[in-house]
């Protein structure tokens, strides 16, 4: 009989029939199967998703979903992967699929799935060593790794993350706490007297993680300075000097700066050298959030983009974007390690105060329990190496450079600026004023995805609802986009049609 067939131990209390479900020792074989049947739908997924999605709404999944009793196991692994290929991977979301062109979702390379399969297995924890040991030190080499990569020193230091929200938010927790340190020193002054003088100073086009981040830090509502962008959607470092001798005159205090290595909209990179002198001459924490644009640190071609990181405090990075890793996979990375100091506290059950030379991540971190995520990338450079990795990135952004030249010369459509990276934003040109050309692009974006021919983004710019191509796929061509502006111009024009059938009968 199979290991995934249901036994008679299987539909009993017994506590033998419990344990049957660990992964252990005498149930090796039943793993072995268990995982290979789940690989083999996965497999099967991928293989008939001929859209990025099925267009499913809400209103037609939910019934399913809410009608499984989870008072009642199935007692059956294959009748569980067969409901749950009706409630999930029917209507995934496959973000491998030439035409997703949405948000910042990547595929993901092999080596890095199979690194997930070990980790999620194994269920390593990197906050002890005691709970990690070897984990421990791969995340280390690979945040040392990293570090190099963009440049900083050997005082450099860092921690695996969930993501570029998470990283940002710690990264401005030290930026916080620095700023405490420097505004007391040699005075008497209290951190309650400080925190509503706190400023961070961020570009229009920063990610709304800056923002949450201050409101979770305790600034008060107007903390984020919103620092003006040129043309191509980078921060004028003119206004950013601005605002700096405002801060000052103002008693204010710039707690931190934050520049942007590829915007979540236009994939823009700020001038990061100009940025850094600025933040040098002010005594300012300079944090670059590169969670988009971190590919370019591998790039064989076009790592002079990134140009004055080197010279940041902290660093985020998302490998679960750029590098084509899994979800989870990102980091903070710090000039000076010593700073990681204001996010530890020491517990005698975990990491105990006293030094006993074992190495132990918790004290960096703002979790305690964090999955071996830093294993993906690991097997990633061991497999493919950095520089395949940079290539797939060269890629994406190559094509950005064709997409964007097909759509200037495409007189239905209206572009915002050239691309940096892999974003184009853009919207098309109807007939009628500015709010009827809002309802239709919205209209577009909703029957795209309701067909699931394709899937695109949307974004507001100047008050303004536009389109955005987000093109994270080494497999996309300039065929498949010139075939999704097609789609878009149909969508469109059948709106349109509509819309002046409705004026006839009103």
């Amino acid at each position: 009989m199979s290991c995934l067939a249901p036994t008679a131990e299987d539909r009993t209390s017994g506590s033998t029939a419990w344990r049957a479900h660990l992964l252990g020792g005498d149930t090796l074989e039943r793993y072995r199967e268990a995982v290979a049947a789940g690989v083999d739908r996965v497999a099967a997924a991928f293989a008939r998703a001929d859209r990025p999605t099925t267009g499913i709404t809400p209103a037609e999944l939910a019934p399913a979903i809410n009608a499984i009793d989870l008072e009642r196991p199935l007692f059956d692994s294959a009748a569980a992967l067969d409901e749950l290929d009706r409630v999930y991977l029917r209507d995934a979301v496959y973000f491998h699929h030439p035409r997703y062109l949405g948000h910042l979702n990547c595929p993901v390379v092999i080596p890095a799935v199979m690194g997930e399969a070990v980790l999620s297995a194994v269920n390593s924890s990197l906050d002890t060593w005691d709970q990690s040991a070897g984990g421990t030190l791969i995340e280390r080499r690979l945040i040392d790794w990293t570090a190099r990569q963009i440049g900083f020193p050997a005082t450099a230091d860092g921690v695996f993350t969930s993501g570029g929200t998470q990283s940002n938010l710690h990264a401005l927790l030290l930026a916080r706490e620095e700023s405490y340190h420097r505004a007391r020193k040699g005075t008497a002054i209290r951190k309650s007297e400080i925190l509503p003088r706190l400023r961070i100073l961020a570009s229009a086009c920063s990610h709304f993680s800056v923002v949450k981040s201050a409101m979770l830090l305790g600034l008060e509502h107007d903390a984020v300075i919103s620092v003006p962008c040129d043309a191509e959607k980078r921060m004028r470092t003119d206004e950013l000097r601005r605002e700096l001798d405002r801060c000052r005159r103002d008693d204010l205090i710039p707690m931190a700066v934050v520049a942007t290595a590829g915007t979540t909209d236009f994939g823009s990179i700020d001038p990061l050298p100009g940025i850094g002198a600025l933040c040098r001459q002010y005594d300012t924490w300079l944090h670059v959030d590169a969670a988009y644009g971190c590919g370019l640190l591998v790039s064989p071609n076009r790592r002079h983009l990134l140009a004055g990181i080197e010279g940041a405090d902290s660093v985020t990075v998302d490998y679960h974007k750029s590098f084509f890793q899994p979800v989870s996979s990102s980091a903070i990375l710090v000039r000076d390690g010593t700073t990681l100091r204001h996010v530890t506290h020491h517990a005698e059950y975990l990491n105990p105060k006293r030094n006993d030379g074992v190495p132990n991540q918790v004290d960096k971190s703002i979790q305690t329990t964090r999955r071996f995520d830093a294993l993906k990338l690991w097997l990633t450079l061991r497999v493919m190496g950095a520089n395949a990795v940079g290539k797939l990135f060269d890629d994406v952004v190559s094509l950005a450079g064709e997409a964007w030249r097909m759509l200037v010369a495409d007189s239905r459509f209206d572009v915002v600026t050239k691309p940096a990276l892999s974003t184009l934003v853009f919207r098309y040109i109807p007939r009628g004023d500015a709010e009827h050309s809002d309802r239709l692009n919205r209209h577009v974006r909703r029957a795209l995805f309701a067909t699931g021919s394709a899937v695109v983004a949307g974004t507001v710019v100047d008050g303004r609802h536009y389109l955005k191509f987000t093109l994270l796929n080494p497999n996309t061509t300039l065929r498949d986009i010139a075939d999704v502006l097609d789609l878009i111009a149909r969508h469109a024009e059948q709106f349109e049609r509509e819309q002046v059938a409705l004026q006839r009968v009103g």
